[in-house]
Formats: structure tokens, sequence, C-alpha cells
């Protein structure tokens, strides 16, 4: 949670991957390549938040190099500076508070600089955000990239300028994203979210769930094939809800059309909810040798009371099945997680219970948060968030404990197996090392060898040492 034909200047999306004190992983992106028209004036683009977004930065970059503007790497170069935010914790909307305050200097020296709030946070918050931070010029809501160009002009008068309605149709489908060049691609299958998660603002700021005809996605998935990508991932709220109500295509079966366009191609997929996750599923991916064997499936507690409080439709005895029945039929398949620590009302017995899950499941890794209460959530409004901050801390701080010893018995168990890698690119340490991933999604790390190998290639690769987070190897003859 993109098409038409492909334009001439890609590449104008990159970034870096950070984690923040409290785990959340965030891609900062920014335009590295200027159009070749830039009429309208010069764009920059920063990203904060999950895939989605990422995924999103691509299509407003699509929509406004269609209407005649440039973009710049530089944001004191820039006519206009977008923010496209997240708002699923506090912490990631201080960022962009912080960030914006970082961006008065270059408004004061450049009065007609439009400043814009792009994405989750500006849906939330709606006109609250112009009052707060009075050098924001323009905001507009994930449903709202089309209407960008209109809404610059508008503000280039001198007034504020807003577009937060929230579609129950729209999905992007006939723009063709301005994707960067590169080895992996994000491809939304849908958008919005229907599951009313207590904890959670994205049904409130992605809106109702809707998903893109199969046949742009499969024709998508075939462009992306000829341009050269080796790696695509389907993202969506819960990609397991998928269904294209025209030709009744429902996630699996587009998981096994997808594996078919091009069979050296890998698929995957995030993100997936427990209820949904299906036995139909798991089989196409034990049949399809392209679709990854990995599964990103957030529990967010291992106490069904708070599963229940949390709204989740599911149990913990429930979420155990499933686990059940993926490794049954994928015995290989690698497992990921979230975790939310801190929620309403939560004990020790319920912390003592997320525990014990996590040794029972034994993930690769976990995502873990500190419960954060989002304002109008239906947790915000009913429950009060009763667990003191410094048990909060000392919880998480047990938890990510727990999963680094697994993490880490998990990864020293592979020393000594060779698997397929493929190269994405340099290690951020080396630029005489790769940096890969299997197909199971573990990080791999080795030197380059004499023979010659790059970014795209897939290579066998002996283990030979391993931390909690990376597993470092050798090319394999």
């Amino acid at each position: 949670m993109q098409e038409t034909p492909t334009l001439p200047i890609l590449n104008i999306i990159s970034g870096s991957r950070e984690v923040a004190a409290d785990g959340q992983e965030t891609f900062v992106a920014t335009s590295t390549r200027a159009a070749e028209t830039n009429r309208k004036g010069k764009v920059y683009v920063e990203t904060y938040g999950c895939q989605m977004n990422f995924s999103d930065t691509e299509i407003i970059s699509s929509v406004l190099i269609g209407e005649g503007y440039g973009t710049t790497d530089n944001a004191s170069d820039a006519d206009v500076i977008f923010l496209n935010t997240c708002a699923i914790r506090d912490n990631a909307e201080q960022r962009i508070h912080l960030r914006l305050q970082q961006l008065k200097g270059l408004k004061r020296r450049n009065p007609k600089l439009v400043i814009g709030v792009l994405g989750c946070m500006a849906e939330r918050m709606k006109s609250a955000l112009f009052e707060k931070e009075k050098i924001v010029d323009l905001i507009a809501g994930p449903d709202a990239y089309r209407s960008l160009p209109q809404l610059i002009e508008l503000a280039e008068t001198g007034q504020k300028a807003a577009n937060v309605f929230l579609s129950l149709e729209e999905t992007y489908a006939d723009i063709t994203p301005v994707r960067r060049e590169g080895v992996s691609a994000f491809l939304s299958i849908m958008r919005g979210c229907d599951n009313m998660c207590s904890f959670c603002v994205v049904p409130f700021t992605r809106g109702r769930e809707r998903s893109r005809p199969a046949s742009s996605l499969l024709d998508e998935i075939k462009r992306l094939s000829d341009e050269g990508f080796k790696e695509i991932t389907l993202l969506g709220q819960n990609v397991n809800s998928y269904l294209d109500e025209t030709s009744t295509v429902n996630f699996a079966e587009l998981m096994y059309r997808a594996s078919l366009v091009n069979p050296k191609m890998r698929i995957r997929f995030t993100t997936s909810h427990p209820k949904d996750i299906s036995e139909e599923l798991i089989d196409v991916m034990a049949e399809r040798p392209n679709l990854c064997k990995f599964i990103h499936l957030p529990v967010q507690s291992g106490s069904s009371r708070i599963l229940a409080k949390m709204n989740r439709n599911h149990t913990r005895e429930h979420y155990l099945e499933k686990i059940a029945m993926i490794k049954s039929k994928l015995p290989e398949c690698a497992l990921s997680t979230d975790i939310i620590t801190g929620f309403c009302s939560e004990t020790e017995a319920d912390h003592a219970e997320t525990l014990s899950l996590l040794r029972e499941v034994r993930y690769d890794y976990a995502f873990t948060f500190i419960y954060s209460e989002r304002p109008n959530t239906p947790a915000a409004k009913h429950f009060p968030d009763d667990v003191p901050s410094d048990v909060k801390q000392r919880r998480l701080s047990e938890i990510v404990a727990v999963q680094r010893r697994i993490s880490d018995e998990i990864h020293r168990s592979l020393v000594g197996k060779v698997f397929e890698v493929l190269i994405e690119g340099n290690s951020k340490r080396s630029a005489e090392m790769w940096m890969g991933r299997t197909d199971e999604n573990r990080v791999v790390v080795f030197p380059k060898a004499a023979q010659s190998a790059q970014a795209g290639d897939v290579v066998r690769v002996e283990i030979v040492e391993a931390t909690s987070a990376t597993l470092l190897g050798k090319q394999a003859l």
C-alpha cells in the first residue's frame, strides 16, 4: 500500500534505513537526481516511516514530474519541501516537529519556499497542524497525492492549502511510480485497513481497505522484471485480506500468478495479520520456489487478555496454531513479528506470557515497541494508559534481551551452511564487502571474491560466523 508508461527519469529516490531508540525502523528518503524538466520548480522529499510511505513517495514523485516539477537532493535548492510522515507512534511525529523547526532557517532565507507535510501525520492532525506549525503551507493525506500540483500552486499564492479527503476507491493503480534504480522494489497491492486494532491510528489515517486490480499488479511486476529488478515486496496493511472483487483473485492466487511472471525473481510480502493468513497461501509458498520463505506475522502480545483489549481478533492459542501450520508446511520458513509492551492494564503475568511466546515461536527477529497512546484511537478513548513509563522500559529491555538470545542461537546454528544470497550492494562498513539477503530474509555480509559479481547477482555463500543481527560468510565454490 501505481502505473502508466515508464517515465524517463528513474533513480530520483534514494535513502537510508535508521532504527530509532524505541526500535522503530524508519526509511529516510531523499531525491537524488534532478528531473530533466523543472519548469515549475524543484521539489525535495524526505520520507519517514514504513515501506508503504516509501512506496507512496515514488507515487508522489511520479505525479510531480508528470506536471513539470524537477527534484533536488539539496533542501536549500528546493522551491518545495515535502515531509512524507508517519503517525503510528508519538515518537514518529516528534521527529517531524523537530525537522520542521530545523527548516525555519530555509524559510526565512526564502519566504517563497513551500513547505508541506504529507501522509499519515497530515491526515491525523488536519488543520491543527497549520496552527501548531506556522511554517507549514500545505498538508495532504495519503489519498490526496494527485492534487499536489494544485495544492502547491495555491500555497504559492500565500494561502494555506490542504486536502485530507479519504477515498473509498483510490489505489493509484494508473500511476507508474518513479523508482530508484536498484535490486529490490516495493509494490503496493492495497491501501487502508479495516481491522480497527484499538491501539492503531492507521484506519483513521489511511482509510478503508481497498485492493488494486490483479491485472494491473501483474503488469507492473512484468515491467519491473523487464527493468532488471531481482526482488519485489508486495505491500499492504494486511496483505492476506487482498481481494480483487472483479476477478475474485485473492492473495494466495495473486502470489501464485506473480511467481510465474519471472520464476527467477524473488517475491516477498508484508504485512500479514494472524487472523487472515491462510493454509492456501502457505501451500502456494511451498510449491513455488521463488516465493521467499519468510513471513512477518505481528502478534503484538503473548497474552490473550491483552490481545482481546487490543481488538486483534485472535488469541494466543489461535496465533500458535497458525505458527504450527506454517512450520509444518514450511519448516525452513523464517519468522519475525511486532511486539507492543506496556499496553493498557498489562500486568507482569501478561508480560511473562509475551516472553514465553517468544521462546516458543523462536522468531528470527522482532520489532519491539513501547505502547504509545495515539489520539482518537479506541484505546485512547476507553482505556487509561496506566503502565508507568519505567515499567514499560524495563519490560522492553527484557523482551529485547530474550529475542536477542534467540536470534543469536538461530544464527549460530547456521554456521557451516551454504545459502543463495541476493547481493544488494556494498556493506555499510566496507566497500570491500558485499551485503545481501537469503531467501529467508537473513542479512549476510561477505568479502568480494576474485571472480566478478555485482549487485543483483545471486551467489552461493557459506556462513562462517554469526551475530544476533548478521551472518558473516565467504563465497562458496
